[in-house]
């Protein structure tokens, strides 16, 4: 695979990826001729990783059996099931209190237990890993840092075998996701402007949003 590959599927008209192999051309940027060796490599993983072939299977099952049917956290129940799943984790903000407590108490009806734990576990004061008072979001009080890293550790410490992410800032979520020992699914994204519905952006770029398309 040449170093100077450029990944611009966004922008294919032809979608070979999901016709049978060989039935369409794909366009000159397609990665899969050029990568053909590395992806390759990769299916034979699915083959012969049990538990990553496990995994794979259950997520299309999932996806086939509540397609257009079920609800994002029914379907994470669904997949839950799917894959033996008994605890599930939530590392969620606390600005998404509510959210956190209708999801716990949706999947405990669901027959799972739950733990929880909130981002601003630990009450680290901001200005103590070089945050400036003048950078916080409120200036002259004291502002906890948000600690997934500490989320990831508790929710280890409880058994969690799939973990569900509620509304975690950028870059936060990142932290997460890096430190966490189970399985990560998200059933909220944080986007405070829009109400935790961040798509809304991108389908009014051309519209109500039209500045975020526009170069400097």
């Amino acid at each position: 695979m040449s170093d100077e590959l450029e990944l611009r599927c966004p922008v294919c008209g032809v979608r070979a990826c999901r016709a049978q192999p060989g039935s369409l051309e794909p366009p000159a940027f397609c990665p899969m001729p050029e990568a053909g060796e590395l992806l390759q490599s990769i299916e034979r993983k699915y083959l012969d990783d049990e538990s990553l072939r496990t995994f794979a299977v259950e997520s299309a099952r999932t996806e086939a059996d509540g397609y257009c049917r079920r609800t994002r956290v029914e379907e994470i129940m669904d997949f839950a099931r799917r894959i033996g799943v008994t605890r599930l984790g939530i590392a969620h903000c606390a600005g998404l209190m509510q959210e956190a407590r209708v999801a716990r108490e949706i999947f405990q009806a669901g027959g799972f237990e739950v733990q929880a734990v909130c981002c601003k576990v630990g009450s680290i004061d901001k200005e103590k890993v070089g945050l400036a008072d003048r950078e916080k979001v409120r200036p002259g009080q004291f502002e906890a840092l948000c600690n997934p890293v500490a989320q990831a550790a508790l929710l280890h410490q409880a058994g969690t075998q799939l973990n569900v992410l509620i509304g975690l800032c950028v870059g936060h979520d990142s932290l997460f996701f890096m430190h966490s020992k189970a399985p990560v699914t998200v059933l909220v994204a944080k986007d405070r402007v829009l109400g935790n519905n961040p798509a809304a952006a991108l389908y009014t770029c051309h519209s109500y949003y039209r500045r975020l398309t526009e170069k400097p």
